[in-house]
């Protein structure tokens, strides 16, 4: 897969199964623009159809900021043509709900307004210890609403509130005790490398299967999520993965994946 020209705001670069996708707009907190919103669109959507992609990294430039959400010195952040019923930024969340890649974001500074959203569409986050997250939309007048769908299930809901509300931010320490990332370090590809290296060896055909259960079942209430996985965990078992992993435990050897 070749790699993005440097020359665009969201650089793309392969590292071995894993996507890199940087946001590289550091002399604007890596805010979000269009391009980089059309580029994570197309980006995920070629990661989801090629199965040589095994986990999506989702970064910024520099360690000032992850993500400081919309660029408010454009004037045109929330300018939208009204009469579509869908809008590119909660598109981009449908489509991370959607994807059987491993999404990870490895926030490196400020995750602020529509970065929390991009941090929270992700399946995993790691965070440097210097890491801040916060919704300010209130400070402009505004309120983080497409946000919300991705992150209340993450935050409790009190917590949630204060944010919106308030507007005022939480650290990286804080926000590992509300199981808003997963790890927390000085070293943050440390964090990543920790949880690659205890992905890339699984079952790629379990994950992908795997992810596509836990994200459907998420809207259903229980009797119709049970009916739902008594299905999947039939289908998990019929796959080329599930013989190879269940005959190498028995042979007490690695397990020879063929991801499907």
């Amino acid at each position: 897969m070749p790699e993005t020209p440097p020359s665009t705001e969201l650089r793309e670069e392969m590292r071995g199964p894993v996507m890199w996708l940087t946001i590289d707009r550091e002399e604007r907190r890596n805010a979000i623009s269009p391009a980089v919103l059309a580029g994570l669109g197309d980006a995920l959507a070629r990661a989801n159809s090629d199965t040589a992609v095994r986990a999506v990294v989702l970064t910024g430039t520099g360690t000032r900021a992850f993500c400081a959400g919309a660029d408010l010195q454009s004037g045109t952040s929330f300018k939208f043509d009204y009469a579509a019923p869908y809008q590119g930024f909660a598109n981009l969340f449908r489509q991370a709900r959607q994807s059987t890649v491993p999404l990870i974001a490895r926030v490196n500074g400020a995750c602020m307004a529509g970065g929390m959203g991009l941090m929270a569409m992700c399946d995993m986050a790691v965070a440097s210890s210097q890491a801040v997250f916060g919704l300010p939309e209130v400070k402009v007048g505004l309120f983080p609403a497409q946000v919300l769908s991705v992150l209340g299930g993450l935050l409790p809901r009190r917590v949630l509130a204060e944010m919106c509300i308030t507007g005022e931010p939480i650290g990286a320490a804080q926000a590992l005790e509300l199981n808003l990332v997963n790890r927390v370090s000085d070293d943050v590809d440390e964090s990543v490398d920790w949880l690659l290296g205890r992905m890339l060896d699984k079952s790629p055909a379990a994950i992908r299967r795997g992810l596509y259960t836990m994200k459907k079942i998420e809207a259903m209430a229980f009797e119709e999520s049970m009916a739902f996985t008594e299905s999947q965990i039939g289908l998990f078992a019929l796959t080329e993965d599930a013989a190879e992993g269940q005959l190498a435990f028995r042979e007490k050897r690695k397990p020879q994946w063929s991801g499907r």
